[in-house]
């Protein structure tokens, strides 16, 4: 992106990082909020006058009332007292007042940078805000779904939810070093390597949201074996193959740590490439990428031996946003065309 103004072009570099900041945090409360089994305990969606939490206990009585009427409190939180449903309030509603912030955060500066250097070029940005946008809806949709007949929602909107939200991350911190004059590496690896990485990190997050969803990470808490074998031995091989695999907990936390393994022996292909063509440039950000994914793994490998601790589960969750970043670097330095 090609901005003559100086001082413009750190102001929007600044507004990015402050957005990649925000959403991260968003990230992590997002995933507390599903750690502490928070996310339903708002029933309906109130865009504008859900920004005011309740005060009195004539509100209090009315949000716990409608939470009693959801399957998840009939059936599992039954004896909830009003003061443990203000816990898990405060982190759905923290989380649904952060979105808010993010919304009008992006979209204010962006109208004022758009006047005063032009709406095309800027055009990526509102892109962006569209997305934004369609997170909103998105995280209601994943939200209905644990209303009616189920006492949790749906783990693959629940996916959908968090890699848009790492999607939407990406962007941002691609357009922030598009903005930086990062110093690119002259010699660069095949685009094709950094772009399936990226993919497979992808795929692992929302299988992650998967495991997350069906809290298939309180199941199997032994490492390497699940259980007394390699392959769950509550389940046969065959099942991997079938249509409902990604419904079955154990089967999906199979995928999960599997999936760990492929992605690190893919690493060692990039690192493997850097180092065979004596790509220097390359040294410090493959060996970066390569000690964020070995944390990620110990993280992953400790959260499943701990039974999904929230701690633990959280800083894995927290890891991610530093390895994707990193990969999104590590492709930006090697593309052609930026």
């Amino acid at each position: 992106m090609y901005i003559e103004n100086k001082e413009l072009k750190s102001s929007i570099s600044n507004w990015l990082l402050m957005m990649f900041w925000m959403i991260s945090i968003m990230i992590v409360v997002g995933g507390l909020t599903r750690l502490t089994d928070s996310g339903l305990s708002i029933t309906k969606w109130q865009l504008f006058t859900g920004i005011i939490p309740p005060f009195s206990e004539t509100q209090w009585m009315k949000y716990f009332n409608l939470y009693k009427e959801i399957p998840e409190f009939k059936l599992q939180n039954y004896s909830m007292s009003l003061q443990e449903f203000k816990i898990i309030f405060w982190w759905e509603w923290l989380h649904r007042f952060l979105g808010r912030l993010i919304g009008i955060s992006f979209l204010l500066p962006l109208i004022y940078f758009s006047i005063k250097i032009g709406f095309f070029k800027l055009f990526n940005f509102y892109i962006i805000f569209f997305l934004i946008c369609a997170q909103g809806f998105i995280g209601w949709y994943m939200v209905s779904s644990g209303l009616v007949e189920r006492v949790d929602v749906s783990h693959y909107r629940l996916a959908i939810h968090l890699i848009v939200a790492f999607f939407i991350l990406s962007l941002i911190f691609w357009n922030y070093l598009s903005l930086k004059n990062i110093v690119l590496s002259k010699s660069k690896i095949h685009i094709y390597l950094p772009i399936i990485f990226l993919f497979l990190i992808y795929c692992q997050i929302s299988i992650g949201a998967f495991v997350s969803g069906m809290d298939a990470g309180t199941i199997y808490n032994s490492w390497p074996l699940m259980g007394s074998s390699y392959f769950p031995d509550d389940n046969s091989f065959s099942n991997l193959f079938n249509i409902n695999a990604f419904n079955d907990p154990s089967i999906v936390q199979f995928m999960h740590r599997n999936l760990a393994y492929v992605i690190f022996f893919f690493y060692l292909i990039i690192l493997y490439n850097v180092y065979k063509r004596k790509l220097k440039d390359l040294y410090y950000s493959s060996i970066v990428l390569g000690l964020l994914l070995i944390f990620q793994i110990i993280l992953g490998i400790f959260t499943l031996l701990y039974g999904a601790q929230i701690i633990l589960a959280s800083m894995h969750q927290i890891s991610s946003i530093f390895l994707v970043s990193s990969c999104i670097y590590f492709l930006y330095i090697n593309t052609k065309f930026n």
